[in-house]
């Protein structure tokens, strides 16, 4: 699967293509010692080309910025789905 995400950070529109690979390639480097860094390189491996340098500008000066955008791009290509036990 492949999605476009389009974010509006810091009033700036960026876009995103976001795959299964790109999502699963995430969740598996996450480490409870070790988040910024998996979040981060998400971010920047699925930034479009053209806005890449906009990006990187704002995660040098945005402590914290890769972990919100991380999270609204795995909520937007993984959106939560109703699950239950039946018994």
């Amino acid at each position: 699967m492949k999605k476009q995400i389009t974010l509006v950070i810091a009033a700036v529109t960026i876009g995103f293509t976001m795959t299964t690979d790109d999502y699963n390639g995430y969740l598996n480097e996450i480490m409870p010692d070790n988040k910024v860094a998996p979040a981060y390189n998400l971010v920047m491996r699925t930034v479009d080309a053209e806005h890449k340098e906009e990006l990187r500008g704002i995660l040098d000066t945005s402590p914290g910025a890769a972990l919100q955008i991380a999270g609204l791009l795995t909520q937007e290509f993984a959106p939560s789905i109703a699950i239950s036990v039946k018994k």
